[in-house]
């Protein structure tokens, strides 16, 4: 069975180029140096999984082709991860069938106070928002049985908000990582292929450094590790020249196989 991963968006909270800002990398021509808002699309043979659904996901989908979705992974909902979610209407439409949607309990809660609409009851498919079937993870850390794959899941924190990371086999995603505890490291022993995010260089109250996540990568050890949830003040080609081998970072539309 063939498996990717997609990078739909790298960017972080604001996307580069910033509105207002007229820094070099904001005016860069150079493509990798214009990121929507993080998300990612994890093939697995027929079946795809969209991790996350920012602000950008109808452009996100129109440009690289996202036709069909099989299921949602959501990390934590912060607005630059969930502002999408309605614009998944259309795979309702299509299918006449609810996604299924895994995330956290905290993150069921919050839906429920952001997007209220979608836990209403309605048979009217033209008026109804996006049609969801959750399903709430049982343990910060452990396995779940989501459609047919066995995943692993690990939390952490982000400005007191709880985030999900997900391992599938030897494939990880761990973004808007900040505050977390040593078994992190346990979780994600053997990954081959590591997606995680890496803001700018200087300190940040609610990310890990670009310095951070090189020690966090090297000790995480994959073969393959894909910064994502990148700054504004970070130039692609100029960063990638001071990234230790095996560490790089990945842009829109970047689509990466998976053992």
């Amino acid at each position: 069975m063939k498996k990717s991963f997609l990078f739909l968006g790298t960017g972080s909270s604001m996307g580069t180029p910033v509105p207002t800002c007229h820094c070099a990398i904001c005016r860069s021509s150079h493509p990798f140096n214009q990121r929507l808002r993080p998300a990612g699309l994890l093939k697995l043979g027929e079946k795809r999984f969209l991790i996350d659904a920012g602000p950008d996901f109808r452009q996100q989908a129109l440009k690289l082709g996202v036709e069909r979705l099989d299921g949602v992974l959501l990390t934590h909902t912060h607005y630059d991860h969930v502002a999408g979610l309605d614009d998944l209407r259309v795979y309702y439409f299509l299918h006449h069938k609810q996604l299924p949607c895994l995330l956290s309990k905290t993150s069921y809660d919050d839906l429920k106070q952001r997007f209220p609409y979608f836990f209403q009851k309605s048979e009217d498919d033209v008026m109804g928002g996006a049609r969801f079937q959750f399903q709430l993870i049982k343990n910060d850390t452990g396995e779940e049985e989501f459609e047919g794959e066995r995943l692993q899941v690990m939390t952490y924190e982000q400005g007191g908000m709880k985030v999900t990371g997900y391992r599938l086999g030897s494939f990880a995603y761990v973004v808007d990582l900040k505050l977390f505890t040593p078994d992190i490291y346990d979780t994600l022993k053997g990954v081959d292929v590591l997606v995680m995010s890496a803001l700018r260089y200087r300190p940040s109250p609610a990310h890990l450094n670009m310095d951070e996540a090189v020690e966090f990568a090297r000790k995480v050890g994959a073969r393959q590790t894909w910064f994502s949830h990148i700054s504004h003040e970070i130039d692609h080609e100029e960063t990638n020249k001071q990234l230790p081998p095996g560490i790089q970072l990945a842009y829109d539309g970047l689509e990466i196989n998976l053992c």
